[in-house]
């Protein structure tokens, strides 16, 4: 199963790198991580998607929190519904023939061609990790020629939001 966890830590050098680094320590892989300052040009927020089970996402959770830069964890699929984003830029193959059809996909997603040359197109598409496949696979009988991702970006749905504790 898929874990999102949002995770703030301090704006510093070599957070990534430690948090990164107690992944690959204890074998956990992450499907997907994405990192950027919050509203508090202080903290960082890190959307950190793991698969695995239970036992392993309660080990995750117990050893960032005992990371000094580690300012908060939190488990969004515990907390209710949330909102979550990835983003995708797609060149495909495409020759004059087929770039109505390709453009007519890219629009049925509510994609934008941001690129267009002879031989290709490339299309810039934000939505869930599930809509993006679903694109590639429309687009993939044209040919791929390169895919580039951000990772997916996560919040809570509603007025609740992940904040540092105030002591």
């Amino acid at each position: 199963m898929k874990y999102t966890l949002s995770v703030l830590v301090e704006n510093q050098p070599g957070v990534l790198s430690k948090v990164s680094g107690l992944f690959s320590r204890r074998a956990f892989n992450i499907d997907s991580l994405a990192v950027g300052v919050t509203e508090d040009p202080a903290i960082s927020r890190m959307t950190i998607v793991v698969n695995g089970d239970e036992y392993v996402m309660e080990q995750v959770e117990k050893q960032l929190n005992k990371l000094i830069p580690v300012i908060k964890v939190k488990r969004l699929d515990d907390t209710g519904p949330f909102i979550s984003c990835e983003l995708a830029l797609i060149k495909v193959s495409c020759t004059p023939q087929y770039r109505p059809e390709i453009i007519q996909i890219a629009e049925l997603f509510h994609a934008r061609v941001v690129d267009v040359s002879l031989t290709s197109l490339t299309i810039q598409f934000a939505d869930t990790a599930e809509k993006i496949e679903t694109m590639l696979t429309l687009l993939k009988p044209y040919g791929v020629k390169e895919i580039a991702r951000t990772g997916t970006v996560a919040l809570e749905q509603g007025p609740q939001v992940t904040r540092k504790q105030s002591v």
